[in-house]
């Protein structure tokens, strides 16, 4: 899909859509439980739609109304092999993987884009050092083999999600199990996302120390009902977008939350920005902004969006801790590097770090490419209705992995995009 993004104030008030991450993890509890759950605040996007297919596949009962879903809890696992198809979905493969293993089949993962090509090697070690099957290929990945309970060794800098699918299943085993996590032990507030979870689910979990998970065996999931909080990922647009051009008020984010994302909040007052807490949410304020150092070590999916915020920050923004963008989607610091540049930002990159010196315009005049990645194509929106030209942005539909309303609803607040193919 192409779209054309003009220059626009936007101006008014956000619904912010709900958490993608708690979606997922609320969904899965909800089919490891006994009884029926019903979980509210739910936006169907590609990766929540893999989510809900993949438990489907391992028993439970799941019924979608428009912004709900109501699960009956898996009464018995699979008896016959699995094929389990987990589209883009970074987070449905990694938290699957333990769990599936659980009903002793072989269990055959499938994705598309770089899904596969990204890493999945703490797994594949901790498979291979049990002697269960481990097979990775571009196109697939097939597993069988259920883990046991024990120790593990987890590597903390590659991606809290492997942690997170093995806390899924490893209270469900019969021995306790302990997670020793070796630092740095980055995106921890996913771990926090996780517990808080299980912990409405019935489920416990907790840290001896900074680096050690307990996990008791023998449990069992609770069902329950549950809200789902909007997203901090998502609002960090619209907050970038404000700081930037025109007040927006960001509703339906709760000021307790634990997620990482959060941090737009201090990254954006740290750059000088004007932010006042509301009752559901908060009005972000344009502001003249200078810039900053940005650790993206606990917020790793702020770094395309925050890279557009550093364009219009007087001075030299530097972001680090970033290299685990090069293994998302796409190649995220190559990908805004590359896009920014026919902006004639100034921004140059290394492994881990991106420098970008701001000024008050821009100007593109050439097609920008969205790279397969939903946080790119966002984030290039967000530059374009910024910018004094109109931009062509193609490959825009990838919005749908985890956002499919966002053209939508930046209409809703004064943004013009066009459609140009669909």
């Amino acid at each position: 899909m192409k779209v054309k993004v003009y220059p626009s104030v936007c101006k008014g008030e956000i619904q912010i859509p709900p958490s993608k991450s708690m979606a997922h993890r609320a969904i899965m509890c909800a089919a490891l439980a006994k009884g029926t759950s019903v979980i509210s605040n739910i936006a169907y996007s590609d990766d929540i739609l893999a989510t809900i297919a993949g438990m489907r596949a391992l028993g439970a009962s799941i019924v979608t109304e428009k912004d709900s879903v109501t699960v009956q809890g898996i009464q018995s696992l699979p008896q016959t092999p699995l094929q389990v198809d987990c589209n883009e979905s970074g987070s449905t493969l990694r938290f699957f993987v333990p769990l599936f293993t659980l009903s002793g089949q072989p269990v055959t993962f499938l994705g598309r884009n770089r899904l596969l090509k990204r890493p999945q090697g703490v797994y594949k070690t901790l498979f291979e050092s049990q002697g269960h099957r481990f097979v990775q290929t571009e196109q697939q990945l097939t597993v069988q083999g259920a883990l046991k309970a024990g120790s593990y060794e987890i590597d903390g800098s590659v991606s809290s999600q492997f942690i997170t699918g093995l806390l899924f299943a490893l209270p469900l085993l019969e021995g306790d199990s302990v997670l020793h996590i070796k630092p740095p032990f980055e995106s921890r507030s996913y771990i926090d996302l996780t517990l808080q979870m299980l912990q409405a689910f019935g489920v416990t979990a907790n840290f001896r120390d900074k680096y050690t998970l307990y996990v008791p065996g023998s449990q069992s999931y609770r069902a329950c009902d549950y809200t789902v909080e909007g997203d901090y990922s998502q609002m960090a647009f619209y907050a970038v977008l404000a700081a930037v051009q025109n007040d927006l008020y960001c509703k339906g984010v709760s000021h307790a939350s634990r997620q990482g994302d959060k941090a737009v909040l201090s990254v954006l007052r740290d750059c000088g920005c004007s932010i006042e807490q509301k009752q559901d949410g908060y009005l972000v304020c344009k502001s003249a902004l200078t810039a900053a150092e940005i650790d993206l070590a606990d917020c790793p999916d702020l770094g395309p969006v925050l890279t557009v915020l550093g364009m219009y920050a007087k001075g030299t923004t530097r972001i680090y801790h970033a290299v685990r963008l090069r293994y998302k989607e796409s190649d995220r610091i190559a990908a805004m590097e590359e896009e920014l540049g026919k902006f004639h930002a100034d921004i140059t990159c290394t492994e881990d770090e991106v420098f970008i010196k701001g000024k008050p315009s821009y100007r593109c005049e050439q097609e920008l490419y969205g790279h397969k990645d939903h946080r790119i194509v966002m984030s290039l929106t967000v530059a374009a209705l910024c910018s004094e030209t109109p931009v062509v942005i193609n490959g825009a539909e990838c919005i749908k992995k985890s956002y499919p309303d966002f053209f939508e609803d930046i209409r809703s607040i004064g943004g013009r995009i066009e459609v140009l193919e669909p």
